[in-house]
């Protein structure tokens, strides 16, 4: 099922919000202490940084001791044609490469609003917490008996899961699951629990309405047989899979705890978290941020993390969302630090960024468009932010560009102008400091459409299952 590919949910992805809550049924990750000292409140965050707007500074060629760094105010770079490039607003830029070198750094060391480029360390940190292929459970529970002769079971069914990927093939693929241990009729209740949610919905008691109609056939409407057919078919699952399956409820839908005599039926795993991240760094998805952020903490949680991990300061990496909505202020030095710690962790689960980031020109979502050139195209991988209203407008991108001499860390904040022109900025001011070091290089990347990736959900039923 691709992520876009449904009206409904695509809609839906964009939006912002996201909360979570406790109840995994599944086994739970060794995760971080966060540890929060009695009295210990957070810094705010200032209205705007203490910077000037870059675009009006003159460059200084330096007469000091290293000839060949030219020195503006607050810029330094051993190129002269990028000491010359005007950079639009109230900006901070930073490119270095593997080893440290510095190829451009503007007001490094100021706070910008970072935008959606928050999203780094959220994936950063909720990868870090609970591991690369962890799957989210969904849980299905019932109080009931089955009649084999009917296929009925009476009873009530109990959801209940923290899944924020779960969608409409995920619950058709539980009413497959039902039929396939012998029901088709539940005289009784859907119950879901406060921590399930459904079609990127922040309301459990909506989320519980969209599944019982979802399961039964009768009322699936036309976004939810589309996803399955999609699923079906970037799954492989067409020869195993019923085309139809279905489940009559004749009770209602609901949210309630479990009771304490419900069995466990079997569970729902989501795809791999590595995957899930890939589409809410692709897509810019807000609720997924924002859902996966909360089962860290929230906001403070991943900001205690990136800075105990990517040893930054509370000045330097100070966050309210883990979406990247609203004031946020990020330092380019930070951010850079903060790539630098998030590729240690890839590479020691023999990953890189093109595995949770999205790359220019070849996947779908943010990036799909920009840098694609015939000369450009897969030697960008980041993560695109983008404001409107905020800070009179903030425009953001950050990640590793590849070029024949080598591998650089970027980061460009942009804010405090129009949106439009910044993007454009960018687009042109990232292929120049690639022309400094030798041309753009492709990355050795194959894409893999989103929909056979988030496809790599599964059925588990507990040990010692009996139909």
């Amino acid at each position: 099922m691709k992520l876009f590919s449904l009206s409904f949910v695509f809609v839906m992805c964009f939006s912002a919000i996201g909360l979570d809550v406790s109840g995994q049924v599944n086994r739970k990750p060794l995760l971080q202490p966060i540890v929060i000292k009695p009295g210990e409140t957070r810094p705010r965050t200032s209205p705007t940084p203490l910077v000037t707007k870059t675009s009006s500074t003159r460059p200084i060629i330096s007469s000091g001791p290293a000839p060949d760094l030219v020195i503006m105010a607050s810029r330094k770079t051993s190129f002269p044609v990028l000491a010359n490039v005007t950079i639009p607003g109230t900006s901070g830029v930073l490119i270095e490469s593997e080893d440290g070198m510095v190829v451009l750094d503007s007001f490094s060391n100021q706070a910008f609003n970072p935008a959606s480029n928050v999203k780094v360390a959220t994936a950063y940190a909720v990868l870090r917490t609970f591991g690369p292929e962890y799957r989210f459970s969904t849980g299905v529970w019932t109080d009931g008996t089955i009649d084999r002769s009917t296929r009925t079971l009476i009873g009530n069914v109990y959801v209940s899961g923290r899944d924020p990927i779960f969608n409409y093939e995920h619950a058709v693929a539980i009413a497959d699951e039902l039929n396939r241990i012998g029901i088709t009729r539940i005289e009784g209740d859907l119950v879901v629990t406060s921590n399930f949610s459904m079609n990127f919905s922040t309301s459990s008691t909506r989320s519980a309405s969209s599944l019982i109609r979802t399961m039964d056939v009768s009322t699936r409407n036309a976004a939810g047989r589309k996803a399955w057919n999609l699923y079906l078919s970037h799954s492989g699952n067409f020869a195993t899979a019923s085309p139809n399956p279905g489940v009559i409820f004749t009770g209602s839908s609901y949210v309630q705890s479990i009771p304490t005599n419900a069995r466990l039926l079997f569970m729902h795993e989501s795809a791999p978290l590595k995957e899930i991240v890939k589409a809410t760094m692709s897509y810019s998805n807000n609720f997924l941020a924002e859902r996966l952020g909360n089962m860290l903490g929230g906001a403070y949680g991943v900001e205690r993390i990136v800075q105990r991990d990517a040893q930054v300061a509370p000045f330097e990496f100070n966050i309210e969302t883990c979406s990247g909505l609203g004031i946020n202020r990020v330092t380019p030095q930070a951010q850079v630090k903060l790539l630098r710690t998030f590729k240690d962790f890839l590479k020691k689960h023999k990953m890189s960024f093109r595995d949770v980031m999205p790359v220019a020109g070849l996947d779908d979502g943010t990036l799909k468009n920009r840098f694609d050139s015939a000369f450009q195209i897969g030697s960008v991988v980041g993560k695109t932010g983008t404001l409107r209203q905020t800070d009179n407008g903030v425009s953001t991108l950050s990640g590793e560009i590849t070029t024949r001499k080598g591998t650089f860390f970027f980061v460009i904040f942009n804010q405090r102008g129009n949106v439009g022109a910044f993007r454009n900025f960018q687009d042109n001011f990232v292929p120049l400091v690639q022309g400094q070091l030798g041309g753009a290089l492709s990355m050795q990347y194959l894409p893999i459409p989103m929909g056979r990736r988030l496809a790599k959900s599964r059925i588990v039923r507990p040990a010692g299952f009996a139909n």
